[in-house]
């Protein structure tokens, strides 16, 4: 494999400014990869290839005349399919937007655009972001590059998967319950979710408005904090978007001193339930921030145990409204009826009934079901009150711990397939990343090693009070450098390598110390 394909997107960025490498060289690379490994991974949905490379030769001729460019520009990088990117298809995974090119750009891409980052394409995921696997897209799913019989995550599997197969230094996805931090942790890779509003939502196709938040996916903390620089920021076009900016992320990020940080361990989000190697990893890093001068508190938040209840009344109903637009009439697909007339209601009814998967229908009964009349105070108004007690015991744990840690799914990445037929095996996935999207906290998953069982990633999951991102990229900083110590390099240096021809190194066979050289 090209060793350009294993660095940060920092040390790109270095090797790009200094004239060591060119953006035009590293944009090849990764594309040259992606029409290597993608046929078996299926990340992407749409390659991007002739703009990429027009931008990287730009910043090329930037930097040759002297001009100042960005930190970041020329680093080439992967968009989820549900953020709109003008003169490229945006589908959100679904065949009711199959084809449709976005007339404008989403304010993160603006921000992507202005810096000359090249854009390699967009990314597969759970259709509308709705799932834990990237199974219910309608265009195939995504399959982990540790293990192509597992699934990478959802619903942003595909920028995870991207980024974990080196087809992509980095990537942009969203997270409503998880969608980016667990998929990091079962490929992984680091997945980070702002504060709520920390990142523009303008131009993210919302599914559920006031949980949604565009974030990172990298393989490092520091390239997550430099990402996160570039995207955030107040936008006028979003109205929940925070007035002032989040500062301070990637300095942040490169402190890796933890003494005196206090580090709460959530007692509701462990114990029964949780796979062996995953406790496993969880327990060596609480054990390697003790011994770096961290203390280690523990934290109880009774309401937790309603989180996933009442997330799955707030979101379908959320996302219920906001697919309302999705016709048959304005844009998107058209399905006229096979009998009868033709009228507004029956193109909707048969457009909707083609063009949504059953997952989406299921989530869309089920929040018309709960915001309906003798409903709304049972279900809806309910779920909003059990939110109000999450929040009120962040804030109780707060006052205790500088930030809080679980596992950040409990389990590795499961079979493809094995729980599609079981919705609510499916949810559970989403248990311990859901209340930071309840009460608009950021948090940050990154990868602690690989469970014994089955040689596969493990991620460990902190959050931060709003508005306090940096404190995440701080400890996850210290707690990477740590773990690299102890696994000896980054634990995606381990992850088996695809190649053109199909074949994958067995992760059984691979050891702690493996290296990122070669095959």
């Amino acid at each position: 494999m090209n060793p350009i394909l294993t660095l940060s997107a920092a040390e790109l960025a270095q090797k790009i400014h200094s004239g060591e490498l060119t953006s035009l060289e590293v944009t090849q690379a990764f594309l040259d990869r992606i029409a290597d490994v993608d046929d078996q991974v299926h990340a992407f949905l749409n390659v991007n290839a002739e703009e990429a490379l027009a931008v990287a030769a730009e910043v090329d001729a930037d930097i040759a005349a002297g001009r100042e460019v960005h930190p970041l520009a020329g680093v080439p990088i992967a968009i989820k399919d549900l953020i709109v990117t003008k003169g490229q298809p945006t589908t959100a995974g679904s065949k009711i937007l199959e084809g449709w090119v976005s007339p404008y750009d989403a304010t993160v891409i603006e921000k992507i655009r202005a810096a000359k980052l090249p854009i390699l394409g967009k990314t597969n995921l759970d259709e509308f972001a709705m799932g834990s696997s990237t199974e219910h897209s309608a265009y195939g799913p995504t399959r982990n590059p540790w293990n192509l019989n597992k699934i990478p995550g959802g619903s942003g599997g595909g920028s995870a998967a991207a980024v974990a197969a080196f087809e992509a230094p980095f990537a942009l996805g969203t997270d409503t319950g998880g969608s980016i931090r667990q998929p990091g942790a079962v490929t992984g890779t680091v997945g980070v979710k702002p504060t709520y509003g920390g990142v523009s939502r303008y131009g993210a196709i919302a599914m559920a408005s006031s949980l949604d938040q565009i974030g990172p996916v990298t393989r490092t903390v520091e390239d997550a904090a430099m990402l996160q620089e570039l995207i955030g920021g107040h936008d006028p076009k979003d109205s929940t978007s925070l007035p002032d900016p989040l500062e301070g992320l990637a300095e942040a990020a490169r402190n890796s001193d933890l003494t005196g940080l206090r580090v709460g361990v959530i007692t509701e989000l462990g114990g029964e339930g949780y796979q062996e190697g995953v406790k496993n990893r969880f327990d060596e890093s609480i054990e390697l921030l003790r011994n770096a001068g961290a203390e280690i508190v523990e934290v109880s938040c009774p309401s937790f145990q309603y989180a996933l209840g009442a997330y799955y009344l707030i979101m379908p109903s959320e996302a219920s409204s906001n697919l309302a637009k999705f016709d048959g009439i304005r844009y998107g697909l058209r399905v006229l009826p096979e009998n009868g007339p033709v009228t507004v209601e029956t193109v909707m009814s048969a457009t909707r009934a083609a063009g949504f998967g059953d997952e989406v229908k299921r989530r869309i009964i089920l929040g018309t079901y709960a915001l309906s009349a003798g409903y709304y105070d049972a279900y809806y108004g309910s779920a909003q009150k059990v939110r109000t007690l999450i929040q009120r015991d962040f804030d109780k744990a707060f006052e205790q711990a500088d930030v809080l840690v679980s596992p950040t799914a409990p389990t590795t990445a499961f079979d493809l397939g094995a729980k599609l037929d079981d919705p609510l095996a499916m949810y559970l996935n989403d248990i311990a990343t859901i209340p930071a999207n309840l009460a608009g906290v950021p948090g940050i998953s990154i990868p602690s090693g690989l469970a014994e069982e089955d040689s596969l990633p493990v991620g460990i999951q902190f959050l931060a009070p709003a508005k306090e991102d940096a404190r995440l990229y701080r400890v996850a900083a210290g707690l990477e450098k740590l773990l690299e110590e102890k696994w000896g390099g980054p634990i995606l240096a381990q992850a088996p390598r695809l190649d053109a021809a199909g074949s994958q190194a067995s992760p059984s066979n691979i050891t702690a110390g493996a290296t990122q050289e070669g095959n």
